[in-house]
């Protein structure tokens, strides 16, 4: 089994905390983490709503069904009985002990505010990305901690997994059993499958909608606008849904961790910044699949930038979960056209850009957005990072560095 990073965060909030909640994409490893939780805390039960005469029990009966599970239990597939959302809160309120309860599901329960409000107080949520460069190879990753700290390094370290280059990365995406096949054409295979699955099956759980055939065709669309700036009008025009259905579409892909979105950082002080979200695949295996691109193919296209892109933005998401530091993650861009693909913020304020590169080398030219980001940041500007294809860590300046994109997993 794979070790998952962000293990140590989910049993610490299960020694304060009523009722964890592990949300995340369906086949990211849900299960079996919550096994493996169960083993080291002590868990008395797990049971999964995805059996049908357990579904079955839990929605004829909430308080019922909770009644004879026990002290402290693993349920599976919560979203499928939000029913249960409502007897969770009534137990836990009659006993608060920590750890009562660690729920998973497949859909995001905070685009759910009737069952989050439910909880609120009582309830820790966390994420499960698919599996992150570093636990690939058994590194739990601390970039976003190190560019927060005074000790950014200045040479490259020893990163494991060195076997792989950075379309291949980005083509195998972080699914583990996708992950898992050698060849390319049984991974594409296994994603076309899953693709058809979750749109059929998760979506028909929590959404009662007309039009399931429009919604492969549209994922595809977003594939080939991602990571841009959402365009509501235009992909109206060329999908020819109307916004509202485009919309609910879209929140659905969201819902079910298939689409993310970056939101724009903008200064208190109204500068002439452009505060439109950007749209993010989340797993660049999905992203190339639904492209139709191969390793060869990408690395002769010009979707090769916007693939890698994309790549390290869920690269950092999924460090941010494990992180101590857990900045805001966000984008830059001025109405000029100057921009910066991430911009991290953290509690104090302190701002750090992040431009990311697919070529071998960079030049004085890729800083201009960083220059305009710590000009409009002023004093909460901290640095300014490059990450590129290349293999060296260079100094371009007072808190600018041009470091590889394998700085993200190093053993830092």
């Amino acid at each position: 089994m794979i070790t998952r990073n962000i293990t140590p965060k989910i049993i610490e909030a299960l020694s304060d905390t009523p009722v964890v909640m592990l949300n995340g994409a369906r086949q990211t490893g849900k299960s079996t983490l919550a096994k493996a939780i169960i083993n080291q805390k002590h868990i008395g039960r797990y049971v999964t709503l995805d059996d049908a005469t357990v579904l079955a029990a839990a929605k004829h009966d909430p308080v019922g069904f909770l009644s004879g599970l026990g002290e402290s239990v693993v349920i599976d597939e919560i979203q499928r009985a939000p029913e249960l959302f409502v007897a969770i809160k009534a137990d836990v309120d009659q006993n608060r002990k920590p750890g009562r309860y660690l729920l998973t599901g497949s859909a995001n329960v905070l685009l759910l505010p009737r069952l989050s409000e439910s909880l609120a107080g009582r309830m820790e949520i966390f994420t499960l990305w698919p599996l992150s460069q570093g636990e690939f190879s058994g590194v739990r990753e601390r970039f976003i901690d190190t560019l927060f700290s005074e000790n950014v390094p200045t040479q490259v370290l020893n990163s494991g997994d060195n076997d792989a280059t950075l379309i291949e990365r980005a083509i195998r995406g972080g699914y583990p059993e996708a992950a898992a096949r050698t060849s390319e054409s049984r991974r594409r295979a296994w994603f076309e499958s899953y693709i058809t699955t979750i749109l059929q099956r998760d979506v028909r759980d929590i959404a009662n909608i007309d039009g399931l055939a429009a919604m492969p065709r549209l994922l595809a669309m977003l594939a080939t606008r991602s990571p841009s700036l959402l365009n509501y009008s235009e992909l109206s025009r060329t999908t020819g849904l109307p916004q509202s259905t485009l919309k609910r579409y879209m929140s659905l892909f969201e819902m079910i961790f298939l689409i993310d979105h970056l939101p724009a950082w903008y200064s208190y002080l109204g500068k002439r910044l452009v505060k439109t979200s950007k749209l993010i695949m989340s797993d660049t295996g999905l992203l190339t699949t639904l492209l139709a691109v191969d390793a060869v193919r990408l690395e002769n296209t010009p979707l090769c930038g916007a693939v890698v892109e994309n790549f390290v933005i869920m690269e950092l998401k999924k460090q941010i979960s494990w992180s101590d530091t857990k900045p805001a993650m966000l984008h830059f861009r001025t109405q000029a056209g100057q921009e910066v693909d991430v911009v991290l913020e953290d509690r104090a304020g302190r701002i750090i850009g992040i431009e990311i590169k697919s070529a071998k080398s960079v030049g004085g030219q890729d800083f201009r957005g960083l220059h305009a980001l710590a000009e409009a940041a002023g004093n909460q500007f901290l640095r300014g990072i490059v990450l590129y294809g290349g293999s060296e860590i260079v100094s371009f300046g007072s808190n600018l560095l041009a470091m590889p994109i394998s700085s993200l997993w190093d053993r830092n």
